[in-house]
């Protein structure tokens, strides 16, 4: 509110919120307590009450449903205030874990365990962590659905999971290598986001570059190779198959094969960007185009813009033109 809304508006974004549809009694009684999202049968039925053109009724239901949708300005806080907290965390846990003997010996991370002292640096880097991640937890129902909602949510469980499970049993130190890897990508996408807000294309395409190769070294070299190592061979080779053994792993595995799945959608996201020469809309995201232009130029540029039934763009991962990140 204070900081994010005026460098919003220092860069030109407005606080308009989309095209509003024109009052339709019969219209907006059907959005309200029938579908907003009428099938073809329905819309017939609906011209021939109205006397409107089907076409004109699909955007009037079009309209309705994204001026729902929070605006651009409401966007850019919300990812200037994520970036914040990523950028922050990640070089307090940098900073933390440089001085740490097991970020340079992960082997250290098991020595004289469990009987390892938690310092007050760890414990808060651990409850701003925690705390963070419940309030993703919530605001996710809130926020606009995507289609990659069930996944973010299987991602958030399983990361407050391992925090408070590691924290329980005291395998902070390998939790703390965890954590900082996971942060060394996440504020590379939020300005991506927010360049992408303030129509920064070039400078939106080259954080989204670098934030695809950040996170598939991270989530794909160092996760498995440095993380998964020590928790499923470095630990039962030095402490043996303690009882949580197979739950801890459990979980450090999910989070894995949720690494391999956004990253094929970055992959995809990256390759359609060299192909049409800038970065597409989000592959995560299924929100739908608002702006009166779609729906002069959607037959004129159907080639181009795949976009589906109930108008949103299908050419969308973890990003069409000028509006890739639509969150």
């Amino acid at each position: 509110r204070f900081i994010a809304k005026p460098c919003a508006i220092n860069l030109g974004i407005q606080d308009s919120g989309p095209h509003r549809a024109q009052p339709n009694a019969i219209l907006e009684k059907v959005f309200t307590s029938i579908t907003k999202s009428p099938d073809g049968k329905r819309l017939e039925g609906l011209s021939k009450q109205l006397d409107w053109d089907v076409r004109k009724i699909q955007r009037w239901f079009r309209h309705r449903r994204n001026q729902d949708k929070p605006t651009t300005l409401t966007k850019f806080c919300e990812s200037m205030w994520r970036f914040t907290f990523y950028l922050s965390i990640f070089f307090y846990g940098i900073r933390f874990l440089w001085t740490a003997p097991w970020f340079w010996d992960t082997r250290q991370c098991w020595y004289n365990y469990p009987f390892q002292p938690l310092t007050s640096r760890l414990y808060y880097y651990y409850i701003l962590e925690l705390a963070f991640y419940w309030s993703l937890m919530f605001s996710q129902f809130t926020d606009i659905k995507r289609k990659d909602f069930l996944i973010m949510f299987v991602h958030h469980l399983a990361t407050i999971g391992l925090i408070t499970f590691s924290y329980m049993n005291n395998m902070v130190r390998v939790g703390t290598l965890v954590l900082c890897l996971h942060d060394a990508s996440d504020f590379l996408l939020e300005a991506a986001k927010l360049a992408n807000y303030a129509k920064y294309q070039r400078l939106c395409d080259a954080f989204f570059m670098l934030f695809g190769v950040v996170f598939i070294v991270t989530r794909l070299g160092i996760y498995p190779f440095w993380i998964l190592n020590t928790t499923l061979f470095e630990s039962w080779e030095l402490i043996g198959p303690y009882p949580s053994w197979w739950l801890f792993n459990g979980l450090l595995i999910t989070l894995q094969i949720l690494h391999i799945i956004w990253s094929y959608l970055i992959i995809r996201t990256a390759y359609k960007a060299l192909v049409r020469g800038k970065v597409s809309k989000d592959d995560r995201s299924d929100v739908e185009s608002s702006s009166e232009e779609e729906d002069v130029t959607s037959n004129n540029t159907k080639g181009v813009f795949s976009t589906s039934s109930n108008g949103s763009n299908r050419i969308n991962g973890h990003v069409a033109s000028g509006q890739w990140t639509e969150e």
